[in-house]
């Protein structure tokens, strides 16, 4: 699994071997077929069932015909359209005729906020929420999602764009929590920050330079942010957070992987939930 670049502890960041790509290169890492969705009258389908839909690739350049009709429409339900090569087309679809458009469906439905805030009223307990800032690589976000399922976390947040959706590579990197955890995706990860404020819920950035993970009190309604394995934690999202936590670091070794951050830091936030201290 990739490393981490962003380091949750007091040193400086360090730059990793993942490669910055644009938005429609980082939008089409996973390369696993299944998942995908080929053609228009199957895309066509596909938009008229409801499922979920984690973007919609289609050819550059001028699009032809229905496919003109087919990316209207996942624009009004808000669906990421990705313009890609006809090169990477015919590589994700094995060369089966595509006809200029593929869909990547997500592998379960996602809920809604409110909806994550509802598993916490009906267990009695407070919110205790992950939210992913941007992780692109799938095998991250679905170790993330192990960790936090694994923790009794009642949901996660990811956003629409710029970011890995729920494709087979990160059902099969959750080990099956996948199928257990509440997954909402949002167009704007600030303002839901804001929607969770509202909701008494208080907002954690996992980055460096933050008070120590056992020294801060997760007791109450938490929603905890970990970032893009390029950038961390967004500015924005920052400047939107009422905490940063960190987890010090004493060796050689400076960074850890988010999931290995996550896996720290949540399992401290479920034992305070747990025991009120």
């Amino acid at each position: 699994m990739a490393g981490y670049n962003r380091k949750y502890g007091n040193n400086d960041f360090k730059k990793d071997k993942v490669k910055n790509k644009s938005f429609a290169d980082n939008s089409v890492t996973e390369e696993e077929n299944s998942g995908l969705v080929i053609g228009r009258n199957a895309v066509r389908e596909l938009l008229k069932s409801g499922r979920a839909i984690d973007k919609i690739l289609v050819k550059k350049g001028d699009h032809e015909g229905s496919v003109t009709v087919l990316v209207a429409e996942a624009i009004e339900r808000g669906i990421p359209i990705v313009e890609v090569e006809k090169a990477k087309l015919d590589s994700m679809s094995g060369f089966a005729p595509h006809q200029g458009i593929i869909a990547m469906a997500a592998e379960k439905e996602y809920c809604s906020v409110e909806d994550i805030l509802e598993i916490a009223r009906e267990r009695g307990e407070q919110p205790l929420i992950v939210i992913s800032d941007g992780i692109t690589d799938p095998y991250n976000l679905g170790a993330l999602i192990r960790c936090a399922e694994g923790v009794g976390a009642h949901g996660l947040i990811i956003p629409k764009r710029r970011a890995s959706g729920l494709t087979p590579l990160v059902s099969k990197a959750s080990a099956g929590a996948i199928e257990h955890l509440a997954v909402a995706k949002v167009v704007n990860i600030a303002a839901t920050i804001e929607l969770l404020k509202k909701n008494n819920v208080w907002i954690y950035a996992a980055e460096a330079g933050g008070k120590s993970y056992y020294d801060t009190d997760f007791s109450g309604g938490c929603a905890i942010v970990f970032g893009s394995e390029g950038n961390g934690v967004s500015k924005i999202v920052m400047d939107n957070s009422d905490f940063i936590t960190s987890i010090p670091m004493y060796g050689h070794v400076n960074s850890f992987n988010v999931s290995t951050a996550a896996a720290v830091i949540l399992s401290e936030a479920a034992r305070q939930h747990r025991t009120g201290k």
